[in-house]
């Protein structure tokens, strides 16, 4: 009875074991069946089995043709493409054997001899010194290799020649005695006048009272001013014009007096601006030439009392014909206060706005030169 029952479990289990075996296969038949269907529909990596290129052969008449329609149909569009650049290269390699080549140079202009013309030159002033001992400096330009004639108060006293630079000195070892001069320059050899003169007072206190001043159509310009200084008190410039009026100019500390007395008399006083600038300007009536006066300029403190004094003795010179006069603008001035200076009234002001084309009279900068109408 046992060996039965063994017997009847061995068989049990060979089948079990045979219906697993089977069932694999079959898995694997239909994964191989897959496989294969699926590589063939792609025909990519597709490897024949021997029942295939049996059937194939039965099947099939020309096995090549079908292999090799079937790669056009996996690789048609990089065929395509590859054909499509070939086609271009061949094209452009055509056009470049068939059309010229044509090299452009640049056309390079001849060159142009222009005959340069020298103008017409005017003598200049460039330096017109008064010296310690009292001789005059006179330095200049004019065209290269020319004569150049200093006048002085309407006489020719000597004649120089210019270097290769256009340059001239006159530098005499004849002392100036004290006095009003007025310089001028000719170009000896074409007759021509210079257009500005210097106007050189030596005075009898020395150099450092002498005043050398450039005069222009433009204006007039300093060359070599009195040291007119006493501490923080400088006195730059005095204007005396034609009207009868005294103008004095210069720098002090900020918000203190200036006082002016001509010949011990008091003209009047002004306040120094926050910029140390101060403007003074009084009548004085008609001052006769080659006679001798003596300037006062004064700075006070809060209390009033001097701090600093700057006398000025001069003689003075002849008037030119010049019925203006210039000033240059400084930090802090305004129209007002300079007419005021000038022409006695500031409501005037309008007068030099009007001359000097100032379409804003609120708005002058530092530096600006100003033409003022003294008739």
């Amino acid at each position: 009875m046992a060996a039965n029952n063994i017997g009847k479990t061995k068989r049990s289990t060979d089948e079990l074991i045979n219906d697993a075996v089977d069932r694999q296969q079959s898995w694997l038949e239909k994964r191989r069946s897959f496989t294969r269907n699926f590589l063939k529909r792609f025909n990519v990596f597709h490897k024949e089995s021997k029942e295939e290129k049996t059937t194939t052969v039965i099947v099939q008449n020309n096995p090549e043709r079908n292999r090799s329609k079937s790669v056009l149909r996996a690789y048609w569009f990089p065929i395509v493409c590859a054909l499509l650049v070939i086609f271009i290269a061949v094209v452009i390699m055509l056009f470049k054997i068939n059309t010229p080549v044509k090299v452009i140079a640049p056309t390079v202009p001849e060159p142009v001899v222009k005959t340069v013309k020298q103008p017409v030159s005017v003598p200049t002033f460039d330096l017109v010194r008064i010296e310690k001992s009292g001789n005059i400096v006179v330095a200049g330009r004019n065209t290269t290799e020319s004569n150049v004639s200093i006048v002085i108060n309407k006489k020719i006293v000597a004649t120089e020649r210019t270097n290769a630079d256009g340059e001239f000195v006159y530098a005499p070892a004849k002392y100036f005695t004290p006095g009003n001069y007025v310089i001028s320059l000719i170009d000896a050899d074409k007759n021509i006048k210079s257009k500005d003169s210097v106007f050189v007072y030596i005075s009898d206190r020395g150099y450092r009272n002498s005043v050398s001043l450039l005069m222009t159509d433009k204006g007039s310009k300093i060359m070599q001013a009195p040291s007119l200084e006493d501490g923080d008190l400088v006195v730059s410039k005095i204007d005396y014009l034609d009207t009868g009026r005294l103008v004095v100019t210069g720098k002090a500390l900020p918000r203190l007096r200036v006082s002016l007395t001509l010949n011990d008399k008091y003209l009047g006083f002004a306040r120094v601006s926050d910029y140390r600038n101060f403007g003074l300007g009084a009548d004085v009536g008609d001052l006769k030439p080659g006679e001798q006066y003596k300037i006062n300029v004064r700075l006070h403190d809060g209390e009033g009392t001097t701090i600093a004094n700057i006398e000025h003795e001069f003689v003075m010179p002849e008037m030119t014909d010049d019925t203006n006069t210039f000033y240059t603008v400084r930090r802090g001035d305004c129209l007002w206060i300079i007419a005021r200076n000038f022409l006695r009234r500031g409501i005037l002001f309008t007068m030099i706005a009007e001359r000097n084309s100032i379409k804003n009279p609120d708005l002058i900068f530092p530096e600006q030169l100003l033409q003022i109408p003294t008739k």
